[in-house]
C-alpha cells in the first residue's frame, strides 16, 4: 500500500468513542472503584503481571521477530507515541493484550501471528496501542484481577462491598468494552485501509482455518447490518442475549465492532483526522 501518513502530534482525544468516555464517568463514579486501584498498587500487582509476561514470552527487537518489530515501530510513528515493548507467546487461540500501567508492552499470541496477515497485522497492533495511548491499561489491568481484589476489599467490610462490588463489576464490562470501540479506531488509523481492519476482524471471529482463502469481507459486513437491523422476535433475542450473556464480556460482539468502524469512517471523522484535521496533544504544533 501507499505510505502511511504520520498523525504528527496526535492526541488520544481525536479517535476516543463518546460511549467510552461515558462508560468510563460511569465506571469513575462507583465508590469501591478506588479502593481496588489503591489495592492494585499497594500489592505491586502491575509490576508481578509485567515480570510474569516477560517470563513466558519472546521480546521482539531488531534481532528478535523483526518482522514484528518494525510493524510495531511504524506503527507508534503514525500514531506520534512512545514504543511500547512487544512480545510473543505460545497460544492457540488468536488474540492480544496490552499491559504494563509504569512500563507499556504489547503481547502477541503466536496463532494470532498465524491468522493475520502483516498488512492486518498493522490494525491490530494499532489497536493495542490505542489501549495504551488512550490511557486504557490501568482499568484493563485492573479489570483482568477484578475478582480476586474484589474478594479482598470485601473481607475487609465484613461482606458489605457485595453490592458494591456486583456495580463496579458491571460498570468495568460496559466500560471495557466501549473502549474497545476507541481501540479499533487506532487500529484503523494505522492501517489506513478500512477494508484491511474488517479482513482482520474477521479473521480473528473466523479463526484460523485451511479455508480463510474463502472468506468474503462483503459477506459478513451483510451479516453485521442484519444483525443490527433485526426486529420481532430477533431483536428481543439480543436483548435476551445482552441481559443472560454479553453484559458480562469484556469485548462486543465482532459483527458490532465491524460495523462501528464502518460508522465512524461513513460520518467522516476518520477523513478529517488523515487530512490533519484533528485533536492535538498541547506541544503540537499545527499542521
Amino acid at each position: 500500500m501507499a505510505e502511511r501518513k504520520v498523525l504528527t502530534g496526535l492526541s488520544a482525544e481525536a479517535f476516543i468513542a463518546e460511549t467510552d468516555r461515558v462508560a468510563l464517568r460511569a465506571l469513575q463514579k462507583v465508590p469501591l472503584l478506588p479502593k481496588v486501584v489503591q489495592k492494585f498498587y499497594e500489592l505491586g500487582i502491575d509490576r508481578w503481571m509485567y515480570c510474569w509476561n516477560m517470563a513466558q514470552s519472546v521480546r521482539c527487537g531488531p534481532r528478535q521477530f523483526k518482522t514484528l518489530y518494525d510493524i510495531l515501530r511504524e506503527s507508534c510513528e503514525v500514531l506520534d507515541m512512545p514504543e511500547p515493548e512487544l512480545y510473543v507467546t505460545s497460544n492457540p487461540f488468536p488474540n492480544a493484550f496490552a499491559g504494563g500501567v509504569e512500563r507499556p508492552y504489547i503481547t502477541l499470541r503466536s496463532s494470532l501471528i498465524d491468522t493475520l496477515s502483516d498488512e492486518q497485522l498493522y490494525h491490530l497492533i494499532g489497536h493495542e496501542l490505542g489501549h495504551v495511548k488512550a490511557g486504557h491499561v490501568l482499568y484493563k489491568s485492573v479489570a483482568s484481577i477484578l475478582i480476586p481484589l474484589l474478594e479482598l476489599v470485601g473481607r475487609r467490610t465484613f461482606g458489605l462491598g457485595d453490592v458494591a462490588s456486583i456495580g463496579l463489576m458491571l460498570a468495568f464490562y460496559e466500560w471495557s468494552r466501549q473502549a474497545e470501540v476507541t481501540a479499533d479506531r487506532a487500529g484503523l488509523l494505522v492501517s489506513q485501509s478500512l477494508d484491511t481492519s474488517i479482513d482482520a476482524n474477521l479473521s480473528l471471529t473466523a479463526g484460523p482455518s485451511r479455508l480463510k482463502h474463502e472468506l468474503n469481507r462483503d459477506a459478513f459486513m451483510d451479516q453485521a447490518r442484519a444483525y443490527h437491523d433485526a426486529t420481532g422476535l430477533d431483536a428481543v433475542g439480543k436483548v435476551l442475549i445482552f441481559v443472560l450473556m454479553s453484559s458480562t464480556y469484556t469485548h462486543p460482539m465482532p459483527v458490532h465492532r465491524a460495523q462501528e468502524l464502518e460508522r465512524w469512517v461513513l460520518s467522516g471523522a476518520y477523513d478529517r483526522i488523515l487530512a490533519g484535521d484533528y485533536a492535538r496533544t498541547t506541544n503540537a504544533k499545527g499542521a
